[in-house]
């Protein structure tokens, strides 16, 4: 089968490659027919995850046809259509119990490495890292599904395959963002980052109830989108304003009862610790950029709440605990537990509450992957969203 590659930093190619087959009775086939670039696979793709080796096969949001199921899956059968969520969870164990599906104590056969750098493992996902379970990922022809009969969502007919993929990711991450910011009416609460993500956490803190929800980001089509198309009731650019200056500004001089970081490890801003930042990760003495994260702390209100579910790797410098502590902030955080939120959130899309199609800019082909990497990286042709078609 083709499937796109991580050949090293800056470099992926659509390979032929082995196709997959049932390892384990709990195993399904999926034949894909829709996957899509994630802004988590830029991460991979500057080579700032740990153990990425050459030829790993990316991809973690997709949806297809299952072809063939293990003896032990019972909830699937050959000819459903499926999207798949990004994190792998067995449902049984003490976290799955929880719904906390993206800790899974089961899924990640490489436990012991995430552990010497997190402390604790979380749960493994496709096409990401040998770290995080070495998994072959989605951006494929085919997947080899673990635990099928707990991840897989059976999608009904009457729905595209647009309207429904995120459901693998990125809605549910927007959604878990927001929802993790306890919001109450009349609540304002601030998004960085008008990424695909940041614009589901901004869809989503309106469909929550928000009063006003203001974004962060520098990008102008980024900012359109998220004022006309996802909700947001104020913008902010940070290439023209100060963004602390701007919050107190808009909220009265109080700050955002919530603050979301939809941005992660590879914020971009302005002055002396930007370059600070830059300087560190480039020699590898920090391992990630976390600009938003000490901006939405700052401008937090006393007592909010600030979201985070923008991808971290590691470890951070200057991190703003004090402002935490004496301020009586509460600071919440998670890869997505997709397997929770996909149900209601399909319920949603069929009650035409909200069609996540909106965010797709760019339909390509799998061999033309390389090409959607280069433009989603550096916002070429206003690229939001690059779906691949199989």
């Amino acid at each position: 089968m083709r499937a796109t590659c991580w050949m090293g930093k800056k470099k992926i190619r659509v390979e032929n490659v082995p196709d997959p087959r049932i390892l384990n009775s709990h195993d399904a086939i999926v034949r894909i027919t829709s996957t899509a670039i994630c802004g988590s696979d830029l991460h991979l793709y500057n080579g700032f995850v740990p153990t990425m080796e050459s030829g790993d096969i990316l991809g973690h949001e997709f949806m297809g046809e299952v072809v063939e199921v293990g003896p032990a899956v019972r909830n699937l059968k050959v000819g459903d259509r499926v999207v798949v969520p990004f994190p792998i969870a067995c449902g049984s164990c003490g976290m799955c119990q929880r719904q906390l599906y993206s800790v899974c104590e089961n899924s990640n056969p490489n436990a012991w490495i995430a552990e010497k750098m997190l402390g604790h493992s979380p749960a493994g996902i496709f096409g990401y890292s040998h770290m995080l379970g070495g998994y072959a990922g989605g951006q494929a022809q085919y997947a080899r599904v673990p635990f099928a009969d707990v991840g897989p969502l059976k999608i009904p007919e009457g729905l595209t395959d647009e309207q429904v993929l995120f459901l693998s990711d990125i809605f549910p991450t927007g959604y878990m963002g927001a929802e993790m910011c306890n919001i109450q009416p009349g609540d304002v609460v601030a998004v960085w980052g008008a990424g695909p993500v940041g614009q589901f956490a901004i869809a989503s803190a309106k469909l929550l109830g928000a009063e006003r929800v203001i974004v962060i980001d520098r990008f102008k089509y980024r900012l359109r989108m998220a004022a006309e198309r996802a909700g947001a009731t104020d913008i902010v650019n940070y290439d023209e304003v100060d963004v602390q200056e701007a919050l107190m500004e808009l909220t009265g001089g109080r700050g955002p009862d919530a603050c979301i970081d939809a941005v992660g490890m590879e914020a971009h801003g302005h002055g002396a610790v930007y370059v600070y930042d830059r300087t560190k990760q480039a020699l590898m003495l920090e391992t990630d950029r976390p600009l938003a994260l000490r901006e939405a702390v700052r401008a937090c209100r006393n007592g909010g709440v600030v979201s985070v579910i923008g991808v971290y790797a590691g470890f951070i410098d200057k991190f703003p605990m004090g402002s935490i502590m004496n301020r009586s902030l509460t600071l919440r955080a998670g890869q997505c537990h997709v397997q929770r939120y996909m149900k209601p959130l399909l319920e949603l899309i069929q009650q035409g509450k909200i069609d996540p199609s909106f965010i797709i800019t760019h339909r390509m082909k799998l061999e033309d992957a390389a090409h959607g990497y280069d433009i989603f990286l550096n916002k070429q042709d206003e690229c939001m969203k690059v779906v691949l078609k199989t």
